[in-house]
Order: C-alpha cells, then structure tokens, then sequence
C-alpha cells in the first residue's frame, strides 16, 4: 500500500519533529480500530489519548501525532511531536486537500447529512475514485480527521459538515474548501444554541463560507428559509441549482411511489423526465437522492449511471436499517425490524413514522391475527425551550393513525405517551435499559417495529434485545434517515 504520509511531508505540514524516519498508509485517532500502519492521533478528549500511544505502537502504528513524549517510550521513537495535536490534525488536513486535485463536495443539512453522503459515494465510485467520511465523522476532529486520510490520487471526495452550535460550519467549510456546497433541508435540530430555524439556517449557509471560486451551492427549494440560503450562495459568487417540489427547482420531485422494497421517482431535470429509484421506501430518500443526482450533473458525470448507482445504494446501519428477525425457523415466522436508533429530530421523527406507516404488515402469522405497526420512541434532544411541544406535537402526525402501539423512552417522550388515545398507548420508561426485561412482549410474528431516537437515549440497547428474540434472515433489507 502506497504512503499516505512520510515523516518529511507530515512534519512539513504540522511544524512538528520527528526523531525518526517512517511511512504511514492510514490515520487513526482509537487503537480498537487501528491497522498496522497508520498515524495514530493522540487526540484529547474525555480521555487523553497520549495514554494509548505505547499500545498503538505495539499494535504496529507507524508513528504517533503526539504533544509530549509518553511514559515508557524512547525519545528516538517514531513520534511526530508538536504543540497541540488537534491543531496538528488540522494542519494535515489542510495539506492533504492541497495537494489533491479532487473535486471535493460538502454535505450538509439538519437532517440526512450521512445517507445523502453515502448515496454521494455509491454514484462517485462508479465514475472515479472517492474518499468519503467515515460513520458520522463531521465536528471538528471529524472533518480534519476525514481530510487528512484522503489519497492524493482521489477523484471526488465527500466530506460531511455537521454542528450542534454557532460559528462551527464555517472554519470547517474553509477547511474543507467545496468545489460543491450541498444543504440536505433546514429543520428543527440543535434548538438549544439557536433561537429558531432561521439561525440553523444562517450557520448551515456558512459552508459556502469555504466553497472554491466558481462554486456550485444545490439547496432545498421548498423551504421559508431558501431565499436566505439562495442570498448566502450569492454573496458567495456560487451558482446555485435548487432541488424539491417547487415549480421554481430545475430538479424537480413530481411524484413519488413508495412499496415495500423501494422509492420509486418521477422527477424533472431542466424539463426533462428522469425516472430513478431509490433501494428502501421513504419519501426522504426520494428527495435526497435528487439532490445527489443534482451534484452529479455538476460534477459533468454520466446522469444515467448516477441514476442506476442511486437505485443500487442502501443506507448507513442505524439510520433505518431493515431486518427480518426469525421467531420460528421452521415456521418462518418473523417480525420486521426498522434500526433508526443513530439520531432524532422532529423532521427526522416524521420521516421515520411515514417509513412505517407505508410499510404493510403480515397477518395471520402471529399469536395476534393481525400485524401491527409499533414504535418504539425516545426521546428527541438539544430542542430547546420547545421541545416538550415538539414532542407532543408528534401526537399529531398523519402517520400515527396506521400505527397500533406506540412504547415510549425518556422523559420528553413521556409527553408524547400521555397525549396517545389509550388504544396506542404502550409501555413508557425513563431509560431504555428498564424495558430490557420488557421488550419480548411487544412483537409478534407479522409485526413491524421501529425503534427511533437520538443516540444518547440507548435506545439502540432495545434494537439489540428484539435482535436477540430470534435470528436475522440471510435476506436483510437495509434503508435510513
């Protein structure tokens, strides 16, 4: 495998020194998932990884980015010392998009940063060589992290912006420096630091901050925020190119047909009929794909592989990721499985809930006659002062009629199951480790059961315990947020 980094271009990069000469192929910022070869980043965060240095090397890392010699370790050792690492990590960043000559695309949006990522990647790997982020890799470790592994022989790369506070996106768009700057939609997401949606818009604008001259801005074209995203693009001296239902969007959504296997499409490109696909139903991934397929026209790339790769991508686990759990394998009874366990916010709530209101159970299979919808619920965070509304407020979504039971999890949540008709209204705890004990009572064979909420309420804890109650289908079916 060729170097991503010698000791000559590194300390270059970061004013570092290194006492020793050394090649590394990757970066790594955790030893559990460390390969022999790598940087590894010293990285302080709720633990000082200067600690795990000696276990790196061990573990056959090429050097450590570190800010002080560890104990234990020669000062001959293959060490690239420097004042602060993060800012080192970010410095590595910055030379390695240098020295690349890919057209780099930035993503993101309150809502469907990662799976319009990772669609970006199934439709870029088929016409190039891509570097994508990693998982969710979008603050400020994630960014510089995500550009400092990226080949200098890439094509395209796609890096994800993310923020949960003001003044974030803009340091990392700079970094990141976007020929395309792509904003999924704007929605009610980290309301703790903003005073409403319109603050979440202005932040998420800043990724034109960053964007290259002659840059490309595809923005949502449904929203009451769009002219102040269309006027940040201009400010920019970006072209702009808006994707949604609007008459006004050159990529236009005019229909959407959702089964139980996939989102089928119809859509207009500058007048024009497509016709594309997408491999898991829900009207979300219908309008994030069109604004892949938007980037990918103005990559210059071939629209009709885009449209056929888009049709062949399935979505990040976590993020809505389908499963058919055997009960009885003689039998071959089973319940459907919806994993959306990674994140949760209002827009992403309703999303989530109109998966599983299309989604059709199987009757006559079950202890219960009839197959039911169920949701699993916890709560959404970092709302703000609205939150407990924001909760209530799913009470009345269209979905929840076609929804049988409805489990909820954490105290915002509990607002929610108190505003359920008594028909609806299932178990409701403050952790989701209390329904442990619980959980095989809720399903049946025939059932579809989605489990969603942001990542610190564990509720993720519940999708393993349904997983345990029988054993995965070698036919598993994957979709997302």
């Amino acid at each position: 495998m060729p170097a991503l980094w010698t000791s000559e271009d590194a300390a270059a990069a970061t004013g570092g020194r290194s006492a020793a000469v050394w090649q590394a192929t990757g970066v790594s910022i955790d030893t559990r998932s460390l390969q022999p070869g790598d940087l590894f980043v010293a990285l302080k965060d709720q633990r000082d990884a200067h600690d795990f240095v000696v276990q790196a090397l061990e573990k056959g890392a090429a050097a450590a980015l570190v800010s002080r010699i560890p104990e234990g370790l020669p000062e001959d050792a293959p060490l690239l010392v420097v004042p602060d690492v993060l800012q080192a990590l970010e410095a590595l960043g910055r030379a390695a998009r240098a020295r690349t000559g890919a057209k780099v695309i930035g993503v993101t949006g309150s809502v469907g940063k990662t799976s319009t990522k990772e669609m970006l990647r199934a439709v870029l790997q088929g016409q190039g060589r891509v570097h994508a982020a990693e998982a969710s890799y979008n603050n400020h470790w994630g960014v510089p992290l995500t550009l400092a592994r990226m080949p200098a022989d890439s094509d395209f790369a796609v890096i994800e912006i993310g923020m949960n506070h003001p003044g974030e996106i803009g340091p990392l768009a700079r970094l990141a420096r976007p020929h395309i700057a792509l904003i999924t939609t704007i929605a009610a997401a980290h309301l703790e630091a903003f005073e409403d949606t319109s603050g979440i818009a202005e932040e998420k604008a800043a990724i034109m901050d960053g964007l290259e001259p002659g840059g490309i801005a595809i923005l949502p074209a449904d929203l009451d925020v769009t002219p102040l995203l269309v006027g940040r693009a201009e400010q920019a001296g970006a072209r702009t190119l808006l994707f949604g239902t609007s008459a006004a969007a050159p990529y236009r959504l005019i229909g959407v047909q959702l089964t139980p296997e996939a989102t089928i499409v119809r859509a207009t490109r500058a007048g024009e009929p497509l016709l594309y696909k997408v491999r898991t139903p829900g009207r979300h991934f219908a309008t994030n794909a069109l604004a892949v397929l938007a980037a990918a026209d103005a990559l210059g790339l071939d629209p009709i592989i885009a449209a056929c790769d888009i049709g062949q991508w399935s979505p990040p686990a976590g993020r809505g990721t389908r499963e058919r759990i055997l009960i009885d394998a003689v039998e071959d009874d089973a319940f459907e499985l919806i994993d959306d366990a990674f994140n949760a916010n209002p827009a992403s709530m309703a999303a989530s809930l109109e998966l599983l209101a299309a989604m059709q159970p199987t009757d006559n299979v079950g202890r219960i006659s009839s197959g039911r919808r169920i949701a699993i619920l916890g709560d959404m965070l970092e709302l703000g002062r609205t939150e407990l509304a924001l909760h209530r407020a799913i009470a009345d979504h269209p979905a929840l009629s076609s929804i049988a039971v409805i489990h909820c999890v954490g105290p915002r949540m509990r607002v929610l199951w108190e505003a359920l008709p008594k028909r609806q209204r299932g178990d409701w705890a403050e952790t989701a480790a209390e329904l442990l004990g619980r959980v095989h009572l809720f399903v049946d064979a025939g059932d579809i059961v989605l489990v969603k909420g942001s990542k610190s309420m564990k509720v993720s804890l519940l999708v393993d315990a349904l997983r345990k109650l029988g054993k995965a289908s070698p036919s598993t079916i994957r979709g997302d947020e």
